[in-house]
């Protein structure tokens, strides 16, 4: 896939101020802090699309891009540890699962990993409720560069064998780096072929 265009929407505080459901939908989500804002750049190729933070919990609301006029990208509120209260991650917890529930035109929801890092309780619980409620899942695990090859091999076989225990299969999941692109064209890939199947299920 060829990004040639990218442009924001709006930005909403609940699903029911999203755009039309008209397009395939795809949100990106994870940890404050795992680098989301940046992988979005990368993936579209538009280096200020989404804007990067160095203050954890940035992303307060759900933040609409069209890309290529064919399809949304949603760029989700991070979660976990960021320097906001607890009312205002409880009020944003409800936001995200309220729209991850009754957004029609979902395909798939992007849960970015911070390679670096061992399965964390938290993501793999929110993992655990996207399985139960029967939202796809895709994992990018993200900040590869900063690892060696062998280091970021090891990380990802630890961290699918800890999926393992409980999915069978676990989610498809791509290693992504924003510095050096990687991973890029099989992220788009999945997008380009669920977008087809998407287009074909709306004809039939």
């Amino acid at each position: 896939m060829v990004i040639r265009s990218a442009e924001f929407i709006k930005s909403s505080t609940s699903v029911k101020d999203c755009p039309p459901e008209n397009l395939p939908e795809y949100a990106f989500i994870g940890r404050s802090n795992v680098g989301k804002s940046s992988l979005i750049n990368m993936l579209t190729g538009f280096s200020k699309l989404a804007k990067t933070s160095s203050t954890p919990g940035k992303t307060q609301l759900i933040n609409h891009f069209l890309i290529n006029k064919q399809w949304f990208l949603a760029d989700l509120p991070g979660f976990g540890f960021a320097k906001v209260s607890q009312s205002s991650r409880l009020k944003w917890e409800n936001m995200i699962r309220n729209y991850l529930l009754k957004r029609e035109n979902l395909v798939c929801c992007f849960m970015l990993i911070d390679l670096r890092h061992k399965a964390l309780e938290n993501d793999l619980e929110f993992m655990a409720w996207l399985g139960k409620n029967q939202i796809p899942i895709c994992l990018a695990f993200t900040k590869a560069d900063k690892l060696s090859h062998n280091q970021a091999s090891a990380a990802y076989a630890a961290y699918n064998k800890e999926l393992a225990k409980k999915w069978d299969p676990v989610p498809p999941s791509v290693i992504t780096s924003c510095k050096t692109t990687t991973g890029r064209q099989e992220l788009l890939g999945y997008v380009d072929t669920w977008n087809q199947s998407y287009l074909q299920s709306t004809q039939t």
